[in-house]
């Protein structure tokens, strides 16, 4: 379980390649620091996607970690189109006691979604993203997302969109602050949402069944 609360940008080392595994792997350099927190079968949320630690290295002083990236997880988020060299956002899970700064986050990305338009505010932004279709339900006015595994409220919603503010603190500690038109990001709807929308769904089911 996550927060949303990122801890560091890490650098794509290695973009993800075949495995002879199948699926995929991928390496991600990051500090010391949270290499420590870290080993082997360790989960840590990468651009929003839980994934295991598989293989722990240094090179050159820089402390790497190996994930194995399934067809799923490829199939269902950026990560497979990740560029060597490129910042991908990372936050180890929560331990008990943490300060939960955020909201909890799964590292279940629902899907990806393209950045629709970026205004400018001073200090601040405001990024305007596409609604993903069957997502509708679990995006709400002031409700929480997980963006590239980072937590936000949505500031404005209408049917096919929706609007999050960036602070400048997000701006330069994350990966959003690099977010252009066209970008794809991973995408996380809130869990509590999901929960509530599917006893709502068998409220309903139950109700039309007894009739």
């Amino acid at each position: 379980m996550f927060t949303g609360i990122v801890t560091e940008r890490g650098r794509v080392v290695e973009a993800a390649g075949t495995s002879d595994r199948g699926g995929a792997r991928l390496v991600v350099g990051h500090s010391a620091v949270l290499a420590a927190k870290l080993g082997m079968g360790a989960s840590i949320a990468v651009a929003g996607v839980c994934l295991t630690v598989v293989e722990q290295d240094e090179v050159d002083g820089a402390a790497r970690s190996v994930f194995d990236l399934s067809p799923e997880t490829l199939n269902r988020t950026t990560l497979g189109g990740l560029k060597a060299g490129g910042d991908v956002n990372l936050e180890p899970p929560l331990s008990a006691g943490d300060p939960l700064g955020g909201h909890w986050v799964q590292g279940h990305v629902d899907t990806t979604t393209a950045v629709s338009r970026v205004e400018e505010q001073g200090d601040h932004r405001v990024v305007t993203f596409n609604l993903p279709a069957g997502l509708e339900t679990g995006v709400v006015l002031k409700g929480s997302i997980t963006i590239d595994g980072v937590s936000l409220t949505i500031a404005a919603l209408d049917d096919r969109t929706f609007d999050v503010a960036l602070i400048p603190h997000t701006l330069e500690v994350t990966t959003l602050g690099a977010l252009k038109p066209g970008d794809r990001v991973n995408v996380e709807g809130d869990v509590l949402a999901r929960y509530v929308q599917k006893a709502v769904d068998a409220a309903v089911a139950a109700a039309l069944e007894s009739k």
